[in-house]
């Protein structure tokens, strides 16, 4: 459990997992510890990084995910967005696991995204300071652009 300052105890094991992705050779998998967790709402995630500075964040929708469109709701893409730049953050070497932070994320609908079929989210770095990175990133299915997003985070 964290201290009241937010730290982890020595004794406690890690929030998050990441491990080579059994499934997605070449990628890893990127996991909370705890499953009573939000981000187990979205698992499996699993990231790689694409070039320096990019990361690609994958999420296989489920039908609780769905509107009535069969579209991946907008509020599950929006979530996605959120942990994808954490999930970029870490294979990136920006910031640790744990008690990151969002402080702004901006988002626009650019299509519906088929509930059937995965969604990526490509990361970019845009700048890093000793508390925050900024990124700006493209949720795309099948080559597609879906939702356009920028964030600040605090690490």
């Amino acid at each position: 459990m964290p201290d009241q300052t937010g730290a982890a105890a020595d004794d406690a094991p890690p929030p998050f997992r990441f491990f080579p992705d059994p499934d997605l050779p070449g990628w890893h998998r990127w996991e909370m510890a705890d499953p009573t967790r939000y981000n187990t709402f979205l698992a499996p995630l699993s990231v790689r990084v694409e070039r320096e500075g990019c990361a690609c964040v994958r999420m296989v929708p489920q039908r609780v995910h769905s509107n009535l469109r069969d579209h991946v709701h907008g509020g599950a893409l929006l979530g996605f967005a959120d942990v994808a730049v954490f999930a970029a953050a870490r294979i990136l070497g920006i910031a640790d696991e744990g008690f990151a932070s969002t402080v702004d994320l901006s988002a626009q609908f650019i299509d519906g995204a088929d509930a059937a079929h995965p969604v990526e989210a490509e990361v970019e770095l845009l700048r890093e300071t000793g508390r925050l990175f900024f990124v700006r990133g493209l949720i795309v299915q099948n080559g597609r652009p879906c939702v356009s997003f920028t964030a600040t985070a605090r690490k």
